[in-house]
């Protein structure tokens, strides 16, 4: 007896501790571990069972409690395991609840009935576990159904001791034994057959992911490719996966890698094959085998192949995203129209220039079309582009080895050129396009001949980075337009500081606006024969902060320039509507106020609404206000300003010619528009009284009378002015001798006193 418990419990501890060890390499397989403790369980269960046996009380009740607590662990775990064989799950309060239930059960059998009773519950209770796990895997691998029926031939086993007594005993423990043997090689097979299906799956999904990457995958051996995927062969150009086996041999080298990398490559394969390197990274230009030209990237290790040492390597064919990076650089760089660098490939070029230091010098020609726009509108844009597709060719074949074409923008080229002489290359540049233009451009359906402006900057001689050196071009560019035919101008520094500084004027004039720095002067205009006051004219100042006051000789220029004249023409209408109100508030003394209007606002078919919009928003009736145009904007817009007078004349609005007599004075002009007032410009004032400036000055009284026009003399600085105004038939005067152009304040004083 003693004997046959000692095989059973050397049988149970060695198919136990096999199956911890299957766990212990697979943890996946939680099922051998639960029956694998369930059987070094049972390898204590002969011993509880002997002590149980003793005569000892003591001993007794030690041997009863060791069968009720290794039973209820046994069937425990059995079920445990079993349910994880069988893909079953059994929650932790379910668990505990089978713990006590058992424990409960096992302990009533031990305690409360004899061992024959007894040991029919557990068989009973040991056997319907079988069953029930039996049914549970009954669909299973044949492996894992052995299990569930040997699980239940050992319970089976169990009622030799309830048919037999202790004479059955020995018989059910030799069963035992071979039970635990047989069912601890199906649990094993069991465990083979999920670990061998894992790795069937892991090998699928890896193969598939292989199969379908888009990234090439080899493993090179012994100058052989022993693997290849199929993007591997497609980025080859291989219909065949045997005709990657040759790779790494000369003749594939040879009609695969550019010679100067084939060296590297059998090196590089050597090291990785070796050892000597964990992993590189490489990229390079290759060849298909269909004639391809290919940007590849590589990344290569070493792995062990079939026992051997070989290297894995991953191909990313990088082919199209390099052409489009270089489509992208293209665009970047390069003029779609014409085919040349751009703007941005020339201050590429300027900056690496500018890198070089050693470089003794540089010229560059900033280009432009005079009067491209006709072209558009004379034949419309495609024949445009024509012309600076046509300019473009013959710039660039005229000045082949001799300088860089770019172009820069709609109409704006640029001629770029290394030269120690930097005078002399620009001469000859400028000459050779000079004599180019002197023959037209040949277009498909056309010829035309052209004329440009190139402003000339040179390097070292302009200095200021490359932006600078394009900007000194330009400013010297445009200087040139200033300039009939094709024209050359030489950037200097005051041109390029002086455009700056308009520019800087120009965003500060905007500031102004936004911030209503500017105020109106006023300066009186007098009776020519009692000096008395009858009106005055609002003149607009500056107050620039930081600057002081600034006059309009130095901002309306500006200003007309960037079409700011337009609402500061109304901010000046405004202000002398709030001050003819404000006089007229302080007891009704006001007299005319005359104001300046721009060409611009003379163009605008509202200005006469607005016009009359300031009026009545502060109540000032109509003939109080008086509006000069000047003879250059009459004469250029005969026909707009002829409508915009009638209507502001009837409104009851009077108007008046300023500066007459600079420029474009003619009878059919002082005749044809509904005017008012003539003032007469101060440079014929000035000369008076000598003779033949009196004449003059008195012709243009004699015609204005005979046209009912009240005539002004402006400039008015000594008495000689004003008695040979008045005796050449001047109404009113204006200027210096009387008064400069006073502050709202001091104008008052003189509406007060009527001087």
């Amino acid at each position: 007896m003693i004997y046959t418990f000692a095989v059973y419990t050397a049988v149970t501890l060695v198919t136990g501790g096999a199956l911890l060890l299957v766990w212990r390499n697979d943890r996946t397989q939680a099922f051998t571990r639960l029956l694998g403790l369930a059987h070094l369980i049972l390898a204590t269960n002969p011993l509880a069972y002997l002590l149980w046996k003793r005569p000892e009380p003591a001993l007794q009740v030690l041997g009863q409690l060791g069968l009720i607590g290794l039973s209820t662990g046994y069937i425990v775990l059995l079920i445990l395991g079993g349910a994880h064989l069988s893909h079953r799950t059994i929650s932790k309060g379910s668990r505990w609840a089978l713990v006590g239930g058992f424990a409960l059960f096992y302990g009533v059998l031990m305690v409360g009935m004899n061992p024959r009773l007894g040991q029919l519950g557990l068989a009973t209770c040991n056997t319907l576990v079988g069953l029930m796990l039996t049914w549970w895997l009954r669909r299973a691998r044949p492996g894992e159904l052995l299990s569930g029926i040997l699980i239940t031939l050992c319970g089976i086993d169990q009622f030799h001791f309830v048919i037999l007594g202790d004479a059955g005993l020995e018989q059910q423990t030799a069963v035992a034994a071979v039970l635990r043997v047989m069912l601890c090689l199906s649990l094993i097979y069991a465990a083979f057959e999920r670990s061998a299906k894992q790795i069937r799956g892991l090998h699928q999904r890896f193969q598939e992911l292989v199969d379908r990457s888009h990234q090439g995958v080899t493993v090179m051996r012994n100058g052989k490719v022993a693997y290849a995927n199929p993007a591997f062969l497609r980025i080859y150009g291989l219909s065949d996966p045997a005709q990657a086996r040759e790779a790494l041999l000369k003749p594939w080298l040879d009609a695969t890698v550019p010679e100067a990398d084939r060296a590297a490559v059998v090196e590089r394969t050597r090291r990785i094959i070796q050892g000597d390197v964990a992993q590189e990274s490489w990229e390079g230009e290759r060849v298909s085998l269909d004639g391809r030209r290919l940007q590849l990237r590589f990344s290569a290790w070493q792995v062990d192949w079939d026992g051997q040492p070989a290297m894995q390597m991953v191909v990313t064919d990088d082919t199209e995203r390099q052409d489009a990076m270089r489509a992208l650089l293209r665009r970047a760089t390069c003029d779609e129209l014409t085919g040349l660098p751009n703007r941005s490939a020339l201050l590429q070029r300027l900056r690496e220039l500018f890198a070089e230091g050693e470089l003794s010098g540089f010229v560059l020609v900033s280009l432009d079309v005079d009067r491209f726009k006709l072209f558009n509108d004379a034949h419309g844009h495609r024949v445009g582009d024509q012309v600076l597709q046509a300019l473009a060719n013959a710039l660039s074949q005229q000045l082949h080895g001799h300088a860089e074409v770019m172009r820069l923008g709609e109409d704006e080229f640029a001629l770029l050129a290394l030269a120690s002489d930097g005078a002399a290359t620009a001469e000859r540049l400028t000459g050779t396009v000079r004599e180019l233009l002197t023959q037209p451009l040949q277009l498909p359906e056309h010829q035309f001949f052209l004329d440009v402006s190139m402003g000339v900057a040179t390097y070292p001689f302009q200095d200021g980075g490359p932006e600078g050196l394009l900007q000194a071009a330009n400013a010297a560019m445009h200087e040139a337009k200033r300039l009939p035919g094709t024209s050359v101008q030489y950037a200097q520094a005051r041109t390029h500081s002086g455009m700056g500084a308009l520019l800087t004027a120009e965003q500060a004039l905007r500031a102004g606006l936004k911030n209503e720095e500017f105020t109106l002067l006023y300066q009186p205009k007098v009776d020519a024969r009692d000096h008395r006051l009858v009106g005055f004219e609002a003149l607009v100042r500056w107050d620039r902060p930081g600057q002081g006051r600034i006059s309009p000789l130095d901002f309306i220029p500006a200003a007309e320039r960037t079409g700011l004249i337009v609402p500061l023409g109304a901010l000046i209408l405004t202000q002398a509507c709030r001050q003819l109100a404000q006089w007229q508030s302080e007891g009704g003394n006001a007299v005319p106020v005359a104001v300046n209007v721009s060409p611009l606002q003379l163009l605008d078919v509202g200005f006469p609404a607005a016009v009359m919009r300031a009026l009545a928003e502060f109540n000032v009736p109509p003939a109080l206000l008086t509006l000069e145009i000047t003879e250059s904007a009459a004469v250029t817009h005969m026909a707009q300003a002829r409508d915009q007078i009638g209507q502001l004349r009837q409104q009851g609005v009077e108007v008046a010619l300023d500066d007459f007599g600079t420029g474009f004075s003619s009878l059919n002009m002082l005749r044809g528009l509904p005017l008012s007032t003539v003032k007469i410009d101060r440079s014929l004032i000035d000369p008076m009284p000598a003779p033949d400036a009196a004449a003059v000055v008195k012709s243009i009284c004699d015609l204005a009378g005979v046209l009912n026009l009240e005539v002004v003399a402006e400039g008015v600085e000594t008495t000689e002015h004003a008695a040979a105004a008045l005796a050449a038939g001047c109404n009113v005067l204006q200027g210096y001798y009387f008064a400069k152009p006073l502050e709202a304040v001091a104008a008052t004083g003189w509406l007060q006193g009527r001087r």
